[in-house]
């Protein structure tokens, strides 16, 4: 069974805060602090450039992108680390297209994160032979999958409202109708159970800075099924997917299997801080993780509901059918969640009027949730929000 308050010892969290907002920046683990300023140390600062060989800098994001495979169903080997999550986007997409040259359709939703529908944009406008990205609601995602259909390409979890696809389904019927799928599980790593072998993900990417805490910027993964990974083409055809970069081609051939979608030199302290931060997993149940999310999510929608009839739920109020966050929309959105901040509950807030809130058991806990939503009762019931300074608009929201 897993212990939660053995996990919550794991994290420096400051005091007075509860930190609703993991499901954007998870907080910092403490062994993260002291594995990164170790390598600074000993590796960087000791080994120099020996650390490569010496320090095994070289094969982390194989090793590190196991570590994360396990969290998301992956075999072992089918999972790299490196880039951001945009890239692995654009390498994911452009794989995938190649496997169904004759189709120019790019399904995706209107509950997918920008950047998604932004990389399509530009691979689109780069390949410039013919390509549409299609985006309908998430409603009609599936009847809107038949076969002039080459990639279906989805965030399993809706950035703004928690909306919960059907993976395995949606998967079942994109390859029943000839295409190939591409999923985002940035809202999905770490906050829920993911089994990209059993519902025949062709590809996945993510990214590790939310639910798996590996800090600001930390590397993004990629996955690639087993039966395409020798097959694939790398569209960014990296030194380090080479098939021996220390040969020095001049001409490129792809590395086998997951290695090809290396692109350039890992960034180790970011690997660093993953790495450590990955030790919290050791020993969690993703089920029972799944099961508390659920609770709390639960909890919290019940308690704002009740207390705060102005705000309205944004969210499915089915658990089994969100992920670990819930949203509220009021039209002072922006204005209602700086007040909160300012008063130690941090979320964030989703143009054009969602406060969103991540709620995972590694460190939030019953009390976290009642305490929040007595603050905000008391920010709406008094309207705390309605001040200029709470109105202005930060580069971040």
């Amino acid at each position: 069974m897993t212990d939660f308050s053995r996990t919550r010892s794991l994290f420096y969290l400051p005091e007075g805060v509860i930190y609703l907002d993991g499901n954007s920046l998870g907080p910092l683990p403490l062994a993260a602090r002291e594995r990164v300023a170790r390598l600074m140390t000993d590796e960087w600062g000791g080994l120099l450039i020996k650390g490569w060989n010496k320090a095994g800098w070289m094969t982390m994001p194989r090793r590190i992108g196991d570590r994360v495979g396990k969290l998301i169903g992956a075999a072992e080997g089918t999972v790299v680390m490196g880039d951001t999550l945009s890239i692995k986007v654009y390498q994911a997409l452009a794989s995938a297209l190649e496997l169904v040259p004759d189709r120019k359709i790019i399904l995706s939703d209107s509950g997918n994160f920008p950047s998604d529908l932004y990389m399509a944009q530009g691979l689109i406008g780069s390949l410039g032979n013919g390509h549409e990205l299609r985006i309908v609601e998430p409603e009609e995602v599936e009847t809107a999958i038949d076969a002039t259909v080459a990639v279906l390409m989805l965030t399993e979890v809706d950035y703004r409202t928690g909306r919960l696809h059907d993976m395995k389904a949606l998967t079942g019927k994109a390859h029943a109708a000839g295409a190939v799928t591409v999923w985002d599980l940035a809202h999905s790593a770490g906050a829920l159970p993911v089994d990209l072998a059993g519902a025949g993900a062709d590809f996945a990417v993510g990214c590790t800075y939310k639910y798996l805490n590996g800090g600001p910027g930390a590397p993004a993964f990629i996955y690639v099924a087993p039966h395409h990974a020798d097959n694939v083409r790398p569209a960014l055809s990296g030194w380090l997917g080479h098939q021996a970069p220390f040969t020095f081609d001049l001409g490129y051939r792809p590395g086998g299997g997951i290695d090809r979608m290396r692109v350039g030199t890992p960034p180790i302290l970011g690997l660093a801080a993953l790495d450590a931060a990955l030790d919290a997993w050791e020993g969690v149940d993703m089920t029972e993780v799944r099961r508390q999310s659920i609770r709390l999510c639960d909890l919290f929608v019940a308690e704002v509901e009740k207390r705060c009839p102005a705000l309205r739920l944004g969210s499915p109020r089915d658990g089994g059918k969100r992920g670990s966050q819930i949203s509220f929309l009021h039209e002072e959105g922006y204005a209602i969640m700086q007040a909160l901040i300012a008063r130690g509950v941090i979320g964030d807030f989703r143009a054009p009027d969602a406060i969103r809130f991540g709620f995972t058991p590694l460190y939030i806990g019953e009390r976290d949730v009642l305490k929040a939503v007595d603050i905000l009762d008391d920010i709406m019931a008094n309207r705390l929000w309605d001040v200029p300074e709470y109105r202005q608009r930060a580069l971040v929201t």
